[in-house]
């Protein structure tokens, strides 16, 4: 009896398994960005709130919205510390990973560098806000690279004209002296190409001075500044470099409203403990520093307010410029997958080739961004096959000493200048690397 009941039991176990198999519990589409981060290292003041700023705003489109047309965002962070080689070993363990990585923020432009050639191959994209190969604006050749909203030649062009603007016309900065002191790192000479065609054309001479990461022994760069008595100097650094460079500037009398620095050194924790030392210093913004716009305040309502804020005490990076950028960042790559999904399917897991034309058909007008709260934040952008940028838009903040102020209008690169460097570059680099570029009609 006993032998039949246990049969019988068997046969139970097996129809139900069947069952299971015939008519299994469907899980929810979900959509996965890897979020490669630098919250140790000599860049971490900039990295931990650029890396909030772009977790808290997946946490926000998961809590408010319900994720993406339903999809909900998963993400993981991986831990570069700005170093290449581990920015890669990132790359490689997550492109993979939840059917496919929906794009790579990488945050550096040595790790842009080195997996641009793997994305290729990989058919994942790459989004560099602000930042990454200033080339990578031509579509035709960078397929699966996109440098949003702006380049480091949009940036170094936009400093020129500024600083043009102040001494009164481009004609006036003929035989002046501008400086560059950068970091001795692809990011740090980025800037460079443009800066040298910026002084041929309008008869400045361009003093180049690198440092050596990280960037904290700065003592007889600064005396060979008060020895050059350059007009202006421009500072490509980011984490400690910044504030180490501000305070050699006030060693050596070198006048703080005479600098200019690229966005990744003017967020606030780069001057906060500096105050008054750094009053006058000017930063270059890709977005509007004096707003934070709506998406704080959902951001307050629908995640810091339960307690789920990436910054746990609510208080340090929290409406940073830093961290505004980063929330930037992950908008726009959430964009990217909701436009995919109205060519490819609502409700759908997005695969990284879907993605890429999201990125290459994001079309954010002023009435969009304003119903995401970003719309006192940003300038509208829109992509296209050759136009991996959109428009570049940027303007100079000032530290008063407690705050970082707008003292300038919204300024673009100019064309005659960098769309020649970019087609140069971008040719170069096709024929290096034995690619056909493609056929965009936009």
């Amino acid at each position: 009896m006993k032998r039949l009941n246990l049969k019988w039991a068997a046969a139970c176990l097996i129809a139900t398994g069947a069952l299971s198999t015939a008519a299994p519990v469907l899980a929810a589409e979900e959509q996965f960005v890897p979020l490669l981060v630098y919250r140790t290292g000599s860049f971490a003041p900039l990295g931990i709130p650029w890396a909030d700023g772009k977790l808290d705003y997946l946490k926000l489109v998961n809590a408010r919205d319900g994720g993406v047309n339903g999809v909900k965002i998963t993400y993981e962070e991986c831990e570069t510390a700005y170093a290449t080689d581990r920015g890669v070993e990132c790359y490689e363990r997550l492109k993979g990973k939840s059917g496919g990585a929906s794009g790579f923020d990488t945050q550096s432009t040595g790790i842009t560098f080195a997996v641009t050639d793997k994305a290729i191959v990989d058919k994942v994209p790459v989004e560099t806000m602000g930042y990454g190969l200033s080339q990578s604006v031509d579509g035709s050749v960078f397929e699966w690279n996109f440098p949003l909203l702006g380049t480091y030649w949009t940036a170094a062009d936009v400093m020129i004209q500024d600083i043009a603007k102040k001494e009164g016309g481009m004609d006036k900065l003929k035989g002046k002296k501008i400086a560059l002191v950068y970091h001795d790192s692809p990011y740090g000479k980025e800037p460079i190409a443009l800066l040298q065609k910026r002084a041929a054309k309008e008869g400045f001479e361009l003093l180049l001075y690198p440092v050596t990461a990280p960037g904290v022994e700065q003592k007889s760069t600064w005396l060979q500044i008060r020895q050059s008595r350059p007009a202006y100097v421009l500072l490509w650094s980011a984490g400690i470099m910044t504030p180490t460079a501000i305070r050699e500037a006030q060693a050596t009398g070198y006048p703080r409203d005479k600098m200019y620095a690229i966005w990744w050194a003017g967020s606030e924790g780069d001057v906060k403990d500096l105050g008054a030392v750094a009053k006058g210093y000017n930063a270059i913004t890709i977005h509007n520093s004096a707003a934070q716009g709506k998406v704080y305040e959902d951001l307050k309502k629908f995640v810091y307010d339960k307690g789920q804020g990436s910054d746990a005490s609510g208080t340090s990076t929290l409406g940073t410029i830093a961290h505004t950028r980063g929330m930037m960042i992950s908008m726009l790559q959430v964009e990217a997958i909701r436009t995919a999904q109205e060519k490819f399917g609502k409700g759908k897991h997005m695969t990284p080739e879907q993605v890429r034309w999201g990125f290459e058909n994001l079309n954010l007008s002023q009435e969009r961004l304003n119903e995401l709260g970003f719309g006192d934040i940003m300038r509208p952008v829109k992509t296209s096959c050759s136009n991996h940028m959109g428009d570049d838009w940027a303007r100079i903040v000032q530290w008063d000493g407690k705050d970082f102020k707008v003292v300038s209008d919204w300024y673009q690169s100019d064309k005659a200048i960098t769309g020649p460097l970019v087609k140069e570059a971008a040719e170069k680099y096709a024929k290096e690397k034995n690619i056909t570029p493609r056929k965009c009609e936009g």
